[in-house]
Formats: structure tokens, C-alpha cells, sequence
């Protein structure tokens, strides 16, 4: 049982007719195999001849040349609902998911580090093991940033497997990562996205150009370009405010710099890692777990994110933790065990186990939040309960993001 603390019996009264929790069951899931950023490259670089690529659910037209321009935060909702910011990128709606008009689908949770080591390794998390923005690391206990890297953790012992851009270059593709400098040497670009030649500009626009020469200067290409600051304006503003929807323009004209720079017989792909929600800064919308008794009992560590979290329960307790938190989010959120995660197919396929390196990196309790509700940690966390956009879950919003497609 999980006793409050004393004199606590009134500090959530509530109505009398509590909601009921919310059926995990009828919680969308990632279409891992089918239509998820694990399978944009597989599929998109089947023509290229390289061995050890995992056939793909998912089938696009072969290209000797293939381009991938990763927009981080460009969920699919949000592209729809801005037609004046983005005429080229609306123009290109009915080419998403190979002439189909529809979106494809992160994973989960549906965040930066998760998504960009699905796309590189065509991997789901239950096997590439970046399994959320923090989490816990079996071997020490220590939570680890997977985003940030800290503490740091032997990359290769974290994430085994070759990306798919490796893979390319012992093809004999040239394979090639145009983005930032600063990216170079991070971490998860080793993990992730490192194969054959990293070339970092400062300027987005310069990136646009460089990626179509470097289209150009082979038969056979594979070339990976990313914009972050779409994301970052959506945190710190929100996607209703006048900074995002100019960076949305920007990004709009970005993707025409580059397709309009193809060289023949190439494929361009514009997707992103997920989109976003913005979060009142209300009670009613912000759970604080370092405010709130009740979500802290039993819970020995905090993961995850706003939207997305693991829960690490102290021993014997993640039955009781599991409960209450069904109990207190109710209608906010789907609360699951891990291994109704798996079932469910939160992590890879329905019923593929997570691998035994990952399964302790996985929560005891998995909790994906809906619509605008967001349980945050104003003392532990602040930086993040700062943020106004958040995103990690299953949600339409948040899980839905374009595969569009210019060809030459």
C-alpha cells in the first residue's frame, strides 16, 4: 500500500465521479515494419546494392541516388495545418509514402535520439536500444541523456549495430552526412548516423548545396542533410507564435533550394524525427512529479520526458506505482507495464522482446500521455518544464510525420 505523507488526505480532492484510465489497447502504435523511420532507408536505399539491409514493408521506386533531409520537429498534423508558411513542402503532400498522400510514423517515444537512431541503423528501438531522452543505464543505475550524452557511456557498447550509411560506404556508395559542424563528433552521430564522409556548414543553405553536389559527384549516393531550429523555436515559443511559423517559411524554402539542385536520377525524402504539442503552463495541464506525493511513491527514478516517461520503480513496488499512476493521469495519459509496452508493439513489431541489453533501460512503468497534459519536474528538471512544445508520445501529433518525395 502507498500511505500520503501526514496531513496530505486533502490535497487532491476531487469529484465524485473519478474518470476512468484510459485502455492502453486503443493507444496508437509506431508502424515499425511497415511505414516507420526505421524503414525510410532501407527502402529508399534498395536500388543501391548494399548487403545486409533488412527487407522493408515499406516499397519505394529505386534511385541511384538518394537523399534524406531530416526536418527535426515537422510533424505531419502541423505541415497540414500551415499551408501559407510551407507552399512548396504542401505542394508535395500527395508524394508522401510513395505517391500515397499519407504520413508515415516515428517511433517511441517519439523524440530526437530515438528517432535519428532509427533512421540511421533501419533498427526500432527494441534493438537499437535509444529508448527514449533519458533513461536509466542497467549497468550503473545512473540515468543517462541519450540526446546529450551524459553521463558518458562507451557509444559502441550502447548501440552495437553498423548504420546503414557504414553499411553503404563498404558498398562502395558514397555515403555522406552534410549538417552542422558542431554534430560531428557527438555521440549519438557515431551511433546513429556515421558512415563515409561528415561534412558540417553553419549556413542551412549552404548544407542544401552541398548535399545536391554531393548527390552529384557519384553513381551511386547516399546523402543525409538535418535542420534542427524548427524544433527549437516549437520549445521555446510554441507552434502558434510568429517564430515558428517563420521558421517553418525557412525550412519551406530550404527543402526547394535542394530539390530544385538535384541532379538526374535521384530521390530526395523529407521527413522528420516527430512533431509537437504545445502545453498550457496550468495545474491542469502540467503534472509535477516533484510536487506531487502520490506520483513520487514508490518511483526510485524519473525518466523519459514531458510527454513520454519511465518510470523505475524501487523493488516490489512498480505493481502499486503502475496503479496509482492509472489512477491520478486517468484520461491524460495510457500507463503500461513494460511488458504490455512490448505486447502492444511500443518498442518494435507487437511481441518482438526488447533485447536484453535494452529491457533495463525500459521503464517498470511506461507512461505516453494525450492531448496537452505533460508530467514535468519543476525542481529536477527545470529546463525541460520550461518548455512550452514538448512531444515523445503516441499521439496523431507527435507520431506523425511526412515521407515526401521529389524524384528526377
Amino acid at each position: 500500500m502507498i500511505h500520503p505523507p501526514p496531513g496530505s488526505w486533502d490535497a487532491r480532492p476531487g469529484p465524485v465521479d473519478e474518470p476512468a484510465p484510459l485502455d492502453p489497447r486503443l493507444a496508437p502504435a509506431p508502424a515499425y515494419g511497415t511505414g516507420s523511420l526505421a524503414d525510410v532507408l532501407p527502402a529508399a536505399a534498395a536500388g543501391l546494392d548494399i548487403p545486409g539491409l533488412a527487407p522493408s514493408g515499406l516499397r519505394l521506386p529505386p534511385a541511384d541516388r538518394v537523399c534524406v533531409f531530416l526536418v527535426d520537429g515537422l510533424g505531419w498534423e502541423a505541415l497540414l495545418a500551415h499551408p501559407e508558411q510551407a507552399p512548396f513542402l504542401t505542394s508535395l503532400i500527395p508524394s508522401s509514402r510513395a505517391g500515397t498522400g499519407r504520413p508515415i510514423t516515428a517511433g517511441f517515444p517519439a523524440t530526437t535520439a530515438t528517432s535519428l537512431a532509427s533512421v540511421g541503423t533501419g533498427l526500432a528501438p527494441a534493438a537499437h536500444g535509444l529508448a527514449g531522452y533519458k533513461v536509466r543505464d542497467p549497468g550503473t543505475g545512473e540515468m543517462m541523456n541519450q540526446l546529450r550524452w551524459d553521463p558518458w557511456t562507451d557509444p559502441r557498447l550502447w548501440q552495437p549495430y553498423p548504420t546503414i550509411f557504414q553499411r553503404a560506404h563498404a558498398a562502395g556508395v558514397a555515403a555522406a552526412q552534410v549538417t552542422a559542424p558542431h554534430f560531428e563528433h557527438t555521440p549519438l552521430t557515431q551511433v546513429a548516423l556515421s558512415g563515409g564522409t561528415f561534412l558540417g556548414r553553419g549556413d542551412a543553405g549552404e548544407r542544401m548545396d552541398l548535399a545536391a553536389e554531393r548527390l552529384a559527384a557519384a553513381d551511386r549516393a547516399l546523402v543525409y542533410t538535418y535542420y534542427a531550429e524548427l524544433d527549437g523555436k516549437g520549445h521555446r515559443f510554441g507552434m502558434a507564435s510568429d517564430a515558428w511559423l517563420s521558421e517553418l517559411a525557412y525550412v519551406d524554402g530550404l527543402a526547394r533550394r535542394l530539390a530544385e539542385r538535384l541532379p538526374p536520377r535521384s530521390a530526395l525524402y523529407i521527413t522528420a524525427d516527430h512533431g509537437m504539442v504545445d502545453v498550457p503552463t496550468t495545474p491542469e495541464a502540467r503534472f509535477d512529479f516533484d510536487e506531487d506525493w502520490e506520483l513520487r511513491a514508490g518511483v526510485a527514478r524519473l525518466g523519459g520526458e514531458g510527454r513520454a516517461r519511465h518510470l523505475y520503480a524501487v523493488p516490489g513496488a512498480a505493481g502499486d506505482v503502475h496503479a496509482v499512476w492509472r489512477e491520478v493521469l486517468a484520461e491524460h495519459a495510457w500507463v503500461v507495464t513494460r511488458d504490455e509496452a512490448v505486447e502492444l508493439g511500443w518498442f518494435g513489431p507487437p511481441g518482438v522482446d526488447l533485447e536484453p541489453r535494452v529491457r533495463g533501460r525500459v521503464g517498470d512503468v511506461v507512461v505516453a500521455m494525450t492531448g496537452n497534459a505533460a508530467v514535468v519536474a519543476g525542481v529536477s528538471e527545470p529546463r525541460e518544464t520550461a518548455l512550452l512544445g514538448m512531444h515523445g508520445s503516441v499521439t496523431p501529433a507527435e507520431q506523425l510525420v511526412p515521407l515526401l518525395e521529389v524524384r528526377t
